[in-house]
């Protein structure tokens, strides 16, 4: 087994173990999802629409956000801005079909909430995690960016893949 599958199912064993015994979820490192959320946001889209009133935008149609590396895509996305106008971003809310990506790791879910100022995705609905060939699913998964930890609450299950040695 290569060094990165064996410290990978180790922590999935750890991980695991402790969600059988505290049932309060798995907390697990996803070293391709730190990311800087600070950096610019670029939205792309079949349709836009903006209501002044409320703040809010809505992109609907294959949906593509790209920050950085980080790309998700949807088939819709509302898009709520801060306080105070300037057209600075507070929240993105993605529905229909979400896939979060950011180098090797991918994340699939039926919503997302990614809020820009923490740094925070919540990721809900049947949300499955894959890292190279191995998997883990679950209920919810709340990523912290700024750290690339992450946590899987519901009935947690994961798939590990054995490997070659180097």
């Amino acid at each position: 087994m290569t060094k990165r599958i064996i410290a990978y199912a180790l922590t999935c064993a750890f991980a695991l173990a402790g969600h059988a015994v505290m049932a309060q979820g798995t907390s697990v490192a996803f070293g391709g999802l730190k990311h800087d959320s600070k950096l610019p946001v670029e939205i792309t889209a079949d349709q836009l629409s903006v209501d002044q009133s409320t703040g809010k935008a809505v992109f609907v149609g294959n949906v593509l956000i790209g920050q950085g590396s980080m790309r998700l895509t949807a088939g819709k996305v509302d898009v709520i801005y801060g306080a105070g106008g300037g057209g600075n971003i507070s929240q993105l809310e993605a529905t229909q079909g979400v896939t979060l990506t950011n180098g090797g790791e991918a994340v699939e879910a039926r919503t997302a909430r990614y809020d820009l100022g923490s740094g925070a995705v919540v990721l809900t609905g049947s949300v499955l995690l894959t890292q190279g060939p191995n998997a883990i699913s679950g209920d919810t998964m709340t990523i912290d960016l700024k750290t690339g930890v992450g946590t899987i609450d519901g009935r947690v299950k994961t798939i590990l893949q054995p490997g070659t040695s180097e």
